[in-house]
């Protein structure tokens, strides 16, 4: 479908949405696990494809996604099956629902546009609302409590290992000196601080000054990388022979993250390209797609200056073929 079409119909356009639905390798009464379905956008056309018996799964710990997902996939009725669930439970919903294996696993990593555009939560250093960030509003920790409770140390530490913030220190220390004065309720408030810390001709060229803290903030407060390997190496098990699983990324450390898991779980594994199982019988369960991530064409980022840093890894499940 034209990306003018889709808007027109759904509002928005997944990232990347024509690469993920072929490294899919999309078949008619599939069983597919979208494990972040967000608004459900790549669902949508995961079952448009999939017709007329195919099956999604889609979890999401956001209530808030899962309303827009519900709405966005009415019409497929029992064939979209949506739950409130973190992709770490993935096994025990799969275990619940008697499902013994799938055709294809899809996460799409790091913030939705309907998080970034409601000031509500707390996720956008581009417009003023609560500091909280908490992608499952019931979690136990948010933004606010981190950046006025954690130490100066503490804080550097997560925007320099998260966020990759060469001015984590300083930050830090400038965000110190403020609470002091009051606590720190705002995204607004945060986002002057950091901008204030960073020195003038640092400014001057890049992204916003408070980018990376303020991803490093979310990632800290939502666990994001903690869970992303554990649930990766855990749903692998669940794909079928042939079955495709495929991360969608938008930062260095998730894309690093997932090439080292994929690379770990796929050591041993000599086969080329294209065989249906493992035949060389040295082991992996998985065979990697893409050495190199796929990445949007400049017309998508033209569209979309958000998919700008989205990086795709796709990998397959192999095992060895019978006697």
């Amino acid at each position: 479908m034209e990306d003018q079409e889709y808007t027109r119909q759904y509002g928005h356009r997944p990232v990347m949405l024509d690469e993920v639905l072929q490294a899919l390798n999309l078949k008619p009464g599939g069983v597919y696990v979208d494990c972040t379905v967000g608004g459900g956008g790549h669902g949508r056309e995961i079952l448009r494809l999939t017709a007329p018996d195919g099956v999604l799964i889609g979890l999401d710990r956001d209530p808030f996604a899962l309303r827009q997902a519900a709405a966005s996939l009415a019409e497929y009725g029992t064939r979209a099956m949506l739950l409130n669930e973190n992709f770490l439970n993935l096994p025990r919903v799969l275990e619940t629902l008697r499902i013994c294996a799938v055709d294809g696993l899809l996460y799409d990593l790091g913030v939705s546009s309907f998080q970034l555009d409601d000031p509500q939560r707390g996720f956008s250093y581009q417009a003023d609302g609560p500091l909280d960030m908490r992608m499952d509003p019931a979690g136990p920790v948010s933004a606010k409590d981190l950046v006025n409770e954690l130490s100066a140390e503490e804080l550097a530490d997560i925007f320099w290992r998260y966020g990759e913030e060469r001015w984590a220190k300083r930050i830090a220390t400038f965000i110190a000196a403020e609470r002091e004065r009051r606590h720190i309720e705002t995204t607004g408030q945060l986002a002057e601080i950091i901008k204030k810390a960073i020195p003038a001709r640092a400014r001057r060229s890049g992204p916003h000054p408070a980018r990376r803290c303020f991803q490093a903030l979310r990632i800290a407060v939502n666990r994001e990388l903690d869970a992303l390997a554990r649930s990766l190496k855990e749903a692998v098990p669940f794909l079928k022979l042939g079955g495709r699983i495929c991360v969608l990324s938008f930062h260095s450390l998730e894309d690093r993250l997932v090439k080292e898991t994929f690379r770990e779980m796929a050591v041993g594994c000599k086969c080329p390209p294209g065989l249906p199982a493992c035949v060389c019988g040295q082991g992996g369960s998985l065979r990697i797609i893409t050495r190199r991530p796929l990445v949007p064409s400049p017309e998508e980022i033209a569209r979309n200056p958000r998919a700008r840093s989205a990086r795709l890894r796709v990998a397959e499940k192999v095992g060895l073929t019978q006697v």
